[in-house]
Parts: C-alpha cells; sequence; structure tokens
C-alpha cells in the first residue's frame, strides 16, 4: 500500500520533470514555464546587460571624452534612449510571453524585426563565444609564475616577498630602465604574446591558415558551459547566475581595493574621471554620439534577449521597476569598473614612465594586452589575472546565456508542438551548430573575422532595429497598464514623450551620424581585402532583408487592397496575454474552434 501510494504521487511528477524540464509545478505559464523566483530574473537580466563592454569600453570612453564630464551625456542618453526602449521590450516580452519574433503579432508588418533581432543574436553568438574562448586560454595560462606574457626583469623573484607592499616590485632603476626600453622598442611582451602565441595571427585576413587548436579546445569548452548552462532553459540558467552575474562584482571590488594601493594609480583614476576632466569636450558632438552608442549597446537593447528573458515573467510582474534597478546597476558597474582599470593602468604608466594616455586602451587591446601586462607587474601576479580572467568568463557567459535563449525561444514558439518537450535537445543542437559556425574564427586568421562580424553585425542594424521597434511599439501604454496597473497621466508624460517623438529622433540621429562616419574597418593597422568588406555587407543585408521582405508579405496576404497596409499594421487574432486568465475584457476570451486564437477586443484601436 506505501509503495502504491508514493507510485501514485510521485508518478506525475516524474513524468512532468522528464517531458517538460523547463517547467516546474507551481509556474503560472505550464506551456513555457516561468522563473523560478523574481531573484533569478533580476540576476539574468543584470548579467545580460552587464557584459564585457562596461569593462573594456566604457572607462577608454569616459577617460577620451572628458574624464567625468563624459557623465553628463552618458545619463542623459540613459534617460532618453536607453530606459525607454528597456522599459518597452521588457514589457513587450512579460506582456504576451512569447519571444521577439512573436511578440511583432502587435505589428506584424514588422515582424521582420524579429528576425533582424534573432539572426544578430546568432552571428554576436558565434563571436561572442569565442572572446569566451580567448579568456578561457588567458585563464589557463595565468597558472604559471612568471607570467608568459611578463616582461623580462619585470617581475618579482619572490612569490610572497612582496604581498603585502604597497607598490609593486619595480623600483629598481635598472629594472624600471629594462621595461621602459621594451616598450618604447615597438610591441611590448603582452602584444607579442596575443599575436603570436595566443592568435598565431596571420598577416592578413586573405591569410586564412590552419586551426588553432588550443583554441578550439578552448571554444569547445565555452560551449560546453553555455549547453549545459542552458540544458534545462531558464530553470538550469537560473541557478548558474547566482555565480556568475555576482562574481564579477567580487573581483571589481578586488582589483580596485589592491589597484588604489599602487604607486601611480592616483595618476590613472585622474585621467579616467578626475580632476582633468574636460568640460569643453560637451560641445563636441562626437562625445553624443558615443554616449548614446554606449547606452544602447551596454544595455543590450534591441538584440532580442530583453524579450526573451522577460517572456518568463509572471503576467503581474512589476516590470517598470525592474527597468529602473537594472539600467542603474548597469550604468553604475560601468563607472565602478572604470576605477578599478584606470587604478592599475596608471600604475602601469609608472612603471613604464609613460603618460597614462599612452598605456590606456580600449576592447581587445585592453582586455588581452594593456591590463594584462599590468597584472604582471604586481606581486603573486598569476593570482590578479586568474581573478580578472574569470571574471571576463563570467561576463561573457551572462551574455552569451541570453543570447542563445533568444535563439531557443524563438524555434520553440515557432514550433511549439514539436518543440515544446525538447529543450535540451533545442539548446544541444544550437550549441553545436554554432560551435561549427565558429571554427573560421579560430583559424590564424580568427581575429579578423571575429573583428568583421562584430564591425557589420553587432552595429547600426541595431540602430535600425531599435527605430523601427519604437515607432512600432509605442501603442503598447494601456497594455503596460494591465500588468502594474493603473497610473497617473503625469507618470505617462515622459513615456510618451520619449516613445513618440525624443527617441525616435535620438536614434535617428545616431544611425545616420554613424552611417556618415562609417569607415571600413581595420585591425589595428591591418586593413580588410574587399571581397571581406564586401562579406561584412552580405551578413548586414542578410540581417535586414527580412524587416522589407515580411513587410511585403503581410500586406501582400491582406484581404482586400485598399486595407492591406492597414491590416498589417494591426495586431494579429492571438495578440495579446497568454494566458486566458489575463485577457480579461480588453483581449476577450479564446475562440471556441481553436484553442490557439483568440478573439480581440475593439478596445485595441482605443488603447491611448
Amino acid at each position: 500500500m506505501l509503495y502504491k501510494t508514493f507510485f501514485i504521487i510521485i508518478k506525475p511528477v516524474l513524468f512532468h520533470w522528464i517531458l517538460y524540464p523547463h517547467v516546474g509545478q507551481e509556474d503560472e505559464n505550464t506551456d513555457r514555464g516561468n522563473w523560478s523566483s523574481k531573484r533569478e530574473y533580476m540576476l539574468s537580466m543584470i548579467g545580460y546587460a552587464v557584459g564585457l563592454g562596461n569593462v573594456w569600453r566604457f572607462p577608454y570612453l569616459a577617460y577620451k571624452h572628458g574624464g567625468g564630464a563624459f557623465l553628463i551625456p552618458y545619463t542623459i542618453m540613459l534617460a532618453v534612449a536607453g530606459l525607454p526602449l528597456f522599459f518597452m521590450e521588457s514589457s513587450f516580452g512579460q506582456f504576451c510571453s512569447q519571444g521577439p519574433i512573436n511578440v511583432w503579432k502587435a505589428v506584424p508588418i514588422l515582424q521582420g524585426v524579429g528576425i533582424t533581432m534573432m539572426l544578430v543574436s546568432t552571428f554576436v553568438a558565434i563571436y561572442y563565444n569565442v572572446i569566451i574562448a580567448y579568456s578561457i586560454y588567458y585563464l589557463f595560462a595565468s597558472f604559471q609564475y612568471p607570467l608568459p606574457w611578463s616582461a623580462k626583469d619585470c617581475n618579482s623573484t619572490g612569490l610572497l616577498d612582496c604581498f603585502f607592499s604597497k607598490e609593486a616590485p619595480l623600483n629598481v632603476t635598472a629594472e624600471n630602465q629594462t621595461c621602459r626600453n621594451e616598450f618604447t622598442a615597438g610591441q611590448s611582451p603582452s602584444e607579442k604574446y596575443w599575436d603570436e602565441v595566443a592568435l598565431q595571427r596571420t598577416s592578413s585576413m586573405n591569410e586564412t591558415g590552419p586551426v588553432v587548436w588550443h583554441l578550439a579546445l578552448c571554444l569547445l569548452l565555452a560551449w560546453i558551459l553555455v549547453g549545459a548552462a542552458l540544458f534545462k532553459g531558464i530553470k538550469s540558467s537560473g541557478k548558474v547566475v547566482y555565480f556568475t552575474a555576482t562574481f564579477p562584482y567580487v573581483v571589481l571590488f578586488i582589483l580596485l581595493i589592491r589597484g588604489v594601493t599602487l604607486e601611480g594609480a592616483k595618476d590613472g583614476i585622474e585621467f579616467y574621471i578626475g580632476s582633468k576632466s574636460n568640460l569643453t569636450k560637451l560641445t563636441d558632438s562626437e562625445v553624443w554620439k558615443d554616449a548614446a552608442t554606449q547606452i544602447f549597446f551596454s544595455l543590450s537593447i534591441a538584440w532580442g534577449g530583453l524579450m526573451a528573458l522577460s517572456s518568463y515573467n509572471k503576467f503581474y510582474n512589476n516590470c517598470y521597476q525592474d527597468s529602473i534597478i537594472v539600467c542603474i546597476t548597469n550604468c553604475g558597474t560601468s563607472v565602478f569598473a572604470g576605477f578599478a582599470i584606470f587604478s592599475i593602468l596608471g600604475h602601469m604608466a609608472h612603471v613604464y614612465q609613460r603618460p597614462v594616455s599612452e598605456v590606456a586602451d580600449a576592447g581587445f587591446g585592453l582586455a588581452f594586452i594593456a591590463y594584462p601586462d599590468a597584472l604582471s607587474k604586481l606581486p603573486i601576479s598569476p593570482l590578479w589575472s586568474i581573478l580578472f580572467f574569470v571574471m571576463l568568463i563570467t561576463l561573457g557567459l551572462d551574455s552569451q546565456f541570453a543570447g542563445i535563449e533568444v535563439i531557443a525561444t524563438c524555434l520553440q514558439d515557432a514550433y511549439p508542438k514539436l518543440l515544446k518537450s525538447k529543450r535540451g535537445i533545442v539548446t544541444t543542437a544550437v550549441c553545436i551548430v554554432l560551435f561549427l559556425l565558429g571554427l573560421p574564427c579560430i583559424t590564424r586568421a580568427g581575429i579578423y573575422w571575429v573583428n568583421l562580424i562584430d564591425t557589420f553585425c553587432a552595429g547600426w542594424i541595431l540602430l535600425v532595429a531599435g527605430l523601427l521597434e519604437v515607432l512600432g511599439g509605442n501603442r503598447f501604454i494601456k497594455d503596460i497598464e494591465m500588468m502594474i496597473g493603473s497610473k497617473s497621466a503625469l507618470f505617462w508624460l515622459w513615456w510618451r514623450a520619449c516613445w513618440f517623438f525624443i527617441t525616435p529622433v535620438v536614434l535617428s540621429i545616431i544611425l545616420v551620424w554613424s552611417l556618415y562616419t562609417f569607415t571600413s574597418p581595420t585591425y589595428g593597422s591591418v586593413a580588410y581585402p574587399d571581397w571581406g568588406i564586401s562579406l561584412g555587407w552580405c551578413m548586414t543585408a542578410f540581417c535586414l532583408i527580412w524587416i522589407p521582405i515580411l513587410a511585403v508579405w503581410k500586406v501582400y496576404k491582406a484581404t482586400f487592397v485598399i486595407q492591406r497596409i492597414k491590416e498589417a499594421c494591426s495586431p494579429t487574432e492571438d495578440w495579446g496575454p497568454y494566458l486566458e486568465c489575463h485577457r480579461g475584457e480588453r483581449y476577450g476570451t479564446r475562440g471556441a474552434t481553436d484553442p490557439n486564437i483568440f478573439v480581440i477586443s475593439n478596445k485595441f484601436t482605443t488603447r491611448l
């Protein structure tokens, strides 16, 4: 009897877990699943928004554009471009519990924008995991002393001798002179290690060369980590982010404490955001363009990830409050990371007896050349190097989780009956395909491919998607109130102004300015061949072409010629909250003949 009772209780739970591992017993949405807790959702959103750009791009932009003065346009652009779009995307996904393609059932003529988002996320996922692979390789290389990219005579002879010293063991004039000579002679040791050992880089994109096998193995490990974390969808990734979203802050705090105790740290911070701030830079249009661009890309707007992650929220979650918290956390992290980065770069400049401006860098130059070089000058340098590259890996993984979630969510939303119970298989298949597509990026010419995809697929395509998004989604206020409750007209005054006018104008100006100032990409001093540039434009066209194609198709499929455009701009019959219990009078009830078709209330046309 006890056995039968146990079997009766356990059998349905076990059956549900096997068939639907991405859905919990207490989930509100039993088809798609929900986040196990609000904490997991917030950590995932913060981890997605806070990425490598917060560490390797923002501090350099702040230094380049007047230090503390750069925070003025940065904050303004957060208010007029970043927050409005972040709030809109999060609300979109949560409202209809769908990924970035199906949310455009609200405005079918723009459904191609969702496909563009998914394709961009696909291209970015290919090369983003290559960057994680670089970090994994450097992490393994950090388990030796001295560090393999350190300069001769530029390290301590003892591992523990100077652990509690205030300054690095570079106080001997002869040794300083050696380091300084190596810096001025041409490539620094860290730059040579990056080019000749890690990448084994060829002289141009025309010389592909063989696969660099140590990078191939690191790339495989990176995809295994991603696949394992996402095997059960948000149910597994939500647990992983407890570490990956919080550990970078621990490392940044440790690096900051160590950095400010080093000689020369003050000079680095002064260059970053100190008394040398230049308010006259605010008259330069380039400063405002870079501030807006950094906000836009830092918050991961128009990638589809915000919609995908928020689509697993419960319907009455306060997405407005969440958006404010995530955006402020993201921008605060950027500022905080700058202190940790420039305090140590200031010490590096002191060691080389060079101006900070000559050692500061952004992107790959900061993450894999300048900062590792600076860390190699510290006592017990392997420890600091290990912490730094584990931080880069965790920063990258969080963003990569959301990118793969976009692809998997779009596939499952497109084929719900076929893929509903096969989340692990979908994730595994996506990771295998993207690993194979990433192999050109770990050949000896791989860095050229990474830079090419980054330039043409993660650039102004997102500005186009964001602009169309805000133009098509500005009829959404009443729907948001269904989730977060009614708000006063004064509350919506700012958001109406942004969604209807300010944000579209800002994005249009940035887009036009970006196209006007566009120059062919280079990697350092190496120019790309004509066929490489052409291939880049083909990738851009492939991502964007679906917007006009689907727009024309939706108009063509409409019933009457006169009403075609109107119908293509009106919501489809199945648009609205995913669950019937949330539809209320505004969206009516399910149709009697087809459980997947909804009868729409005519109140949609009077939202505003």
